[in-house]
């Protein structure tokens, strides 16, 4: 079986992109982890300086005591440009607090 310079030339070029996304998604696992700690660090030193809570909170509470968890999450990623996923767990944490 013989093969042209065209199939060998991308058997390499996949191979290569291959290696080039586990390196890719290693280093985006290293920052993630580097994010995770660096928030521990501040939840952390914002305990012991007695950080004041986000003003938008005190709205957050009336819109999910009125039962408008949506509306919430959508003022949350509005006002903290916060992803979908973060803005909700954002809210399910002023939820677990208690309303």
């Amino acid at each position: 079986m013989e093969f042209n310079f065209i199939e060998i030339l991308l058997l390499f070029i996949g191979v290569y992109l291959f290696y080039s996304v586990g390196k890719i998604d290693s280093r985006i696992n290293k920052i993630d982890n580097n994010i995770k700690g660096i928030k521990y660090t501040l939840d952390q030193i914002s305990k012991q300086v007695d950080v004041p809570e986000n003003p938008i909170n005190n709205e957050l509470r009336q819109l999910l005591h009125a039962g408008d968890d949506i509306k919430a999450i959508k003022r949350v990623r509005e006002a903290l440009g916060l992803s979908l996923l973060e803005a909700k767990q954002y809210v399910d944490s002023l939820k677990a607090e208690g309303i």
